[in-house]
């Protein structure tokens, strides 16, 4: 049992991601069909630097559908049972989680908040917890075993006693429009620590991977250019919306 650092990888991106967004786009607005335009786009006839102009465009207009037809997927370590429990209420996105069922988890991984780190008696608690829930369940599970449940079986109920902060691995995939929104909503300083933390480590990759869709990505505020969460919430970043001055624009992505 040790504490454990999140890392993220960048798995795949839907191969010509800028090519692809850039078709999608025109054929919206298109006559002529976009399968004979693709072998153009690839041969480089209309050069990514038009392309990434017309897509900002587009996108700056408020037209953002056809950005779903990209899709990135990310490998995630390092994060715990508290996070994936926010993670999966995004939509629309696809999930692979590290089974507790199926893994042992005997000698479990874990994750410890900083604001627990940084309080030695906090600290000790919390680790002295994470002992007793350990071997809670190894004693749980050789019990288990003793009356004839298969290994699997005294796993998929010795896990009831493991804490949310346990490690656990992910395998998701969101499209770009369904990121943006995850960006706007997680990097937000209201979002809860370590959920934050993923959504700028995702940022940094989208940013590589897709620059033009995501180059301006983040909390919702940014795009904004006020802040829509109240006074009650308000982190103080932006002002508050209808607070900015006579003829002040939020701007727009």
């Amino acid at each position: 049992m040790a504490e454990k650092k999140m890392r993220v990888e960048l798995l795949a991106c839907t191969p010509n991601p800028e090519a692809l967004i850039y078709a999608a786009f025109r054929q919206c607005y298109h006559k002529g069909f976009v399968g004979e335009m693709w072998p153009r786009l690839l041969d480089g006839e209309i050069s990514a630097e038009q392309q990434r102009r017309f897509i900002a465009e587009v996108v700056n207009s408020g037209h953002t559908s056809p950005l779903e037809h990209v899709q990135l997927t990310f490998g995630v370590e390092g994060v715990s049972r508290a996070l994936s429990h926010q993670l999966v209420r995004h939509r629309i996105a696809s999930y692979s989680q590290q089974s507790q069922r199926y893994v042992d988890g005997s000698n479990f991984d874990f994750i410890l908040p900083p604001a627990i780190a940084t309080n030695p008696q906090a600290r000790q608690r919390f680790l002295t917890c994470m002992d007793e829930l350990g071997a809670a369940y190894r004693e749980i599970r050789e019990l288990l075993l003793a009356v004839g449940r298969t290994p699997a079986q005294a796993a998929e109920d010795a896990r009831f006693v493991l804490p949310q902060a346990a490690e656990t691995r992910i395998v998701l995939s969101m499209n770009c429009r369904a990121l943006l929104h995850f960006f706007e909503e997680r990097c937000c300083t209201r979002a809860q620590w370590e959920i934050r933390a993923l959504a700028h480590e995702m940022l940094r990759l989208a940013r590589d991977a897709v620059p033009v869709v995501f180059a301006r990505a983040g909390a919702k505020c940014e795009r904004l250019g006020y802040c829509p969460e109240g006074e009650k919430f308000t982190c103080g970043r932006y002002p508050l919306a209808g607070s900015r001055a006579d003829g002040e624009s939020g701007g727009g992505r």
